[in-house]
């Protein structure tokens, strides 16, 4: 008996823990992330981490800034891991702790990444990223991808910012960890163009937002300016003379 889950089943799942319309603006953002991982999950060498974990939250938080209410958006995010049978609190809290290590890490990745080469270990982030190379036939993810380009940008910065070090630094990643650095080098520049479109999407909504409001102020006070003139004018005229 066939027990794998199909697409269909996880969206099924979704709507059901969501049962509103998502919002338009993000509903392509949201139907990726579930045939993605989905895709992800069924696959037999796809092993969770906290990368992993990282690089979901990331993605998922970055392309939807903006959602209203922002109630919905947690709801939405509860409902995706709902469907794809992650735990949601389980997602966030390895997200944040990774996050959190690579922020308090005396070290940055690429440093992390040479010293992996001549094994040593210098710190609990080290282990994470020796885990990866040392794993045969790792499954490699577009979200795994984020994750470390998150983490990148979290530990080196100055690198990220610079065209010529952030491709050095992401190739040194992709071959140090053994899964090649073309694909993740074209994830990172997809990810990087996708952020800057929605942004200047939201933006432009944000733009027909306020000229829409601007109009309609202005459409209230000349209503309101012809409301006051016509009754002035069809106010009867008072006056103090004796008849």
């Amino acid at each position: 008996m066939n027990t794998v889950r199909t697409v269909s089943d996880t969206k099924k799942d979704f709507y059901l823990a969501f049962p509103k319309p998502v919002n338009q603006v993000y509903r392509r953002v949201v139907d990726e992330l579930l045939v993605e991982i989905h895709l992800l999950k069924v696959n037999q060498t796809f092993v969770y981490d906290s990368i992993f974990a990282l690089g979901f939250v990331t993605t998922f938080d970055r392309f939807t800034v903006g959602y209203k209410p922002e109630t919905d958006r947690f709801a939405v995010f509860h409902a995706l891991c709902s469907a794809l049978q992650f735990d949601s609190d389980r997602i966030r809290q390895d997200a944040t702790s990774l996050s959190d290590l690579a922020t308090s890490s005396p070290h940055n990745i690429k440093t992390l990444l040479t010293n992996l080469e001549s094994g040593i270990s210098l710190e609990p982030l080290s282990g994470q990223l020796q885990t990866i190379a040392n794993k045969a036939n790792f499954k490699y993810s577009r979200l795994l991808g984020v994750g470390l380009y998150a983490l990148l940008e979290i530990s080196d910065p100055e690198s990220i910012a610079d065209n010529a070090k952030r491709e050095e630094v992401i190739k040194l990643v992709g071959e140090t960890l053994k899964f090649g650095s073309d694909r993740l080098l074209k994830d990172v520049d997809l990810y990087r163009s996708n952020l800057e479109k929605i942004e200047q999407a939201r933006q432009m909504i944000a733009d027909m937002v306020e000229a829409e409001r601007k109009k309609r102020a202005q459409k209230e006070a000349a209503s309101s300016s012809v409301a006051t003139e016509t009754s002035t004018s069809e106010s009867p005229e008072i006056t103090t003379e004796s008849k």
